[in-house]
């Protein structure tokens, strides 16, 4: 038997475990996936994802032969999503009959799904339930790999449907052979005809899911009318699929590194998931390079490696050539601002927004004079310094985003901290009476799950600024004063209907 390379305790338990003579054409090809792309090593659990379609039942199958001789312990798991009634349920009884008659252990999840949505939407939400309950149950059954059966006719119609979107590299890398370190394809360089073949050749039955046939989705068209086509043309279409898709993946990720490597010294990270980019930098960057190094930001920032669309990604770049400061663009999960030096991403947190009128929690930080501070709520930068006041043409100095106030009527230490129920401020023109914070937000329609989010500068004597908005007309400077403390902030709206 011929020797493997780094992966010799595999090859020498398919010796021992099956004459190889004696293997139908499938398993030669399983074997050298496993052993070439590394997919798993013997001895471990595995959690293959069953339909009891022809990929899945003829997966099971091969790892179920392999079992033994690898030292496998093989779990599976089944999701009825219930989308098909007495067909899907069929589904279940199947692959129930087939797991137990080879003593697999079976999970099977009811899953649930909104079937208002769209056709596509629909299908999106399925698949991402589906791998949630397949993490799930790999985390709670002690299972080292998740198994797939995606064939390599499942990732030529990828990387054609990902091609039509007008994708990238990283659509067109379509599927890889191994994810997250646990997903795996052992039948990923298998075409479908040979696991057709197989299933034939070994009496081996299988359900064809119906949803398989229906126009309306796009995939079903590319498989039954595109494929076919592309094989007539090109006999080896698939192939070259694949082959194009296993390129893009390599040249994806040698073009991350390198972005990776360049930039790094230009990123910063806080620990609430928030970060930043020099703006200088970013914009001197190639604009490929540009792309790719906000979406691996935000890429690294999500739970899944998932970013937002290259048409959001072109705003946010187009922002920061913006020559001003204070502008922001939302974005899911959060929020990114620009300001003059950097490029920020700041999140929003679930409890900032769930509690309509209320705060957010107690949110507070220490502003030294002189000092900057970055406001987690907005992302907006809040600078202070202290000056001798100069009376002529200082009323030019006054703006909702920067204000003087008289050093001398206020201590230390200074406050920025988001609004708490009771808050009162002093605006000018009230003739020095007092009003709601919650009335002001009201009367400038600041949406209530946004006011949280506002940062205000307080001293021990009452809230300065309500912080791109209006000071306190408390400790505005007169011809008496002598010192001035000069506030100043990046320009941000929360007004309802801006951007």
């Amino acid at each position: 038997m011929e020797q493997s390379e780094g992966n010799e305790p595999l090859q020498s338990a398919f010796g021992r475990s099956i004459d190889k003579m004696a293997w139908p054409p499938l398993f030669h090809h399983v074997v050298r996936t496993v052993r070439f792309r590394n997919l798993f090593q013997r001895g471990q659990h595995i959690l293959v994802a069953i339909s009891g379609g022809p990929d899945s039942i003829a997966l099971l199958s091969i790892l179920h032969h392999f079992r033994s001789g690898w030292k496998l312990t093989l779990s599976a798991v089944h999701c009825n999503y219930g989308l098909r009634g007495v067909e899907s349920d069929g589904d279940q009884k199947f692959v129930e009959a087939f797991c137990q008659g080879r003593g697999v252990p079976l999970h099977v999840r009811r899953v649930e799904v909104h079937t208002g949505r769209r056709k596509a939407s629909l299908q999106a939400e399925a698949r991402d339930l589906r791998y949630r309950v397949m993490q799930e149950i790999a985390e709670t059954c002690g299972a080292d790999r998740i198994a797939i059966g995606h064939t390599a006719d499942d990732q030529a119609e990828t990387v054609l449907l990902w091609m039509l979107r007008g994708a990238g590299l990283a659509g067109l890398s379509g599927m890889p052979a191994f994810r997250d370190n646990k997903i795996i394809r052992p039948l990923y360089d298998i075409k479908r005809e040979q696991v057709l073949v197989y299933l034939r050749t070994a009496g081996l039955s299988f359900r064809e899911d119906s949803s398989n046939f229906q126009p309306h989705y796009l995939r079903n068209r590319v498989r039954r009318e595109v494929i076919p086509t592309l094989n007539r043309l090109v006999p080896s279409s698939v192939d070259a699929l694949c082959r194009l898709a296993d390129i893009c993946r390599e040249d994806d990720r040698s073009l991350d590194d390198q972005v990776k490597a360049l930039s790094s010294s230009a990123v910063k990270r806080g620990s609430a998931g928030e970060w930043g980019i020099d703006r200088r930098f970013l914009l001197e960057l190639p604009y490929a390079f540009q792309r790719r190094c906000i979406r691996n930001l935000f890429r690294q920032n999500d739970g899944r490696f998932r970013a937002p669309s290259i048409r959001t990604i072109d705003r946010i770049i187009s922002l920061a050539l913006k020559s001003g400061s204070g502008s922001s663009l939302d974005v899911k999960g959060g929020r990114v601002v620009i300001d003059d030096r950097r490029l920020r991403f700041v999140p929003l947190q679930a409890e900032e927004m769930s509690h309509i009128g209320q705060p957010h929690g107690r949110c507070q930080e220490v502003l030294s004079v002189p000092g900057e501070i970055t406001w987690s709520g907005t992302g907006q930068r809040l600078q202070v310094q202290q000056q001798a006041h100069i009376q002529s043409g200082g009323a030019a100095l006054f703006g909702k985003n920067r204000i003087l106030v008289d050093a001398d009527r206020v201590s230390q230490p200074l406050m920025v901290r988001n609004w708490l129920p009771g808050d009162r401020f002093h605006p000018a023109g009230m003739g020095g009476h007092s009003k709601k914070l919650q009335d002001f937000f009201t009367d400038l329609k600041i949406p209530v799950a946004a006011r949280s989010l506002i940062p205000l500068v307080v001293a021990p004597e009452g809230i300065l600024w309500i912080v791109g908005y209006r000071q306190d007309d408390r400790w505005t400077p007169t011809a008496a004063t002598k010192r001035c403390l000069v506030f100043t902030s990046d320009n941000l709206s929360l007004r309802k209907g801006a951007e």
